[in-house]
């Protein structure tokens, strides 16, 4: 899921992975920006790696971040919440069950045991696939796609495009995390998309 595509930038000592992470329960102070750990050299040099599991372990703001992502989207009539492994799960569970509506996993292929309709696209290096039940999604169910992390955008956008192969209309994105400098919202710019922490 482009995790290797963060990007690397000089931070302030006080900002990585060596400081503590404050943690506020009282939602009006609540900046979830602040539960996010910078990692240096993750996975490799010259990465800078986004660490959301400070987040994941406080309630307050895993609540707030669900809510917040669910929330624009609460008039659309959100038939299906759709997430590609593995990190998008971890958000796009909760935000289904904000909208009362169904999740569907998109997964690598060989994952999904039932019959699939697959979407190849295109990597730096090399190509990948991924996979939905072709069964998943009713013709014209309205799905909202959700990631933690917009980065390239290729991924989501291929998401995007395998639910439109099996019939569902594309509503809207949902991101915990956005590293704008890498552009990704140009490749689904004609979906509304929101994501409430931006890293230029």
């Amino acid at each position: 899921m482009e995790r290797a595509e963060h990007g690397g930038q000089a931070r302030p000592l006080h900002l990585l992975a060596t400081a503590p992470i404050p943690m506020s329960t009282n939602p009006t102070e609540l900046k979830l920006a602040d539960y996010i750990r910078e990692i240096p050299d993750f996975p490799k040099p010259g990465i800078l790696f986004r660490d959301i599991t400070p987040l994941l372990g406080e309630p307050a703001a895993f609540r707030r971040a669900v809510v917040d992502m669910a929330n624009p989207f609460r008039t659309a009539k959100i038939d299906v919440v759709a997430a590609a492994e593995a990190r998008g799960f971890i958000f796009a569970a909760p935000v289904a069950l904000e909208l009362n509506a169904k999740l569907v996993p998109i997964r690598k292929p060989g994952k999904l045991p039932f019959h699939c309709q697959s979407f190849s696209y295109d990597l730096e290096y090399g190509k990948d696939t991924l996979e939905i039940h072709a069964d998943a999604i009713a013709p014209g169910a309205k799905v909202l796609v959700v990631d933690d992390l917009l980065a390239t955008g290729g991924t989501v956008e291929a998401c995007c495009r395998l639910v439109e192969k099996v019939g569902g209309v594309v509503v809207g994105c949902a991101f915990l995390i956005e590293l704008a400098g890498l552009q990704g919202m140009r490749r689904i710019a004609r979906y509304k998309t929101v994501s409430l922490i931006k890293y230029e």
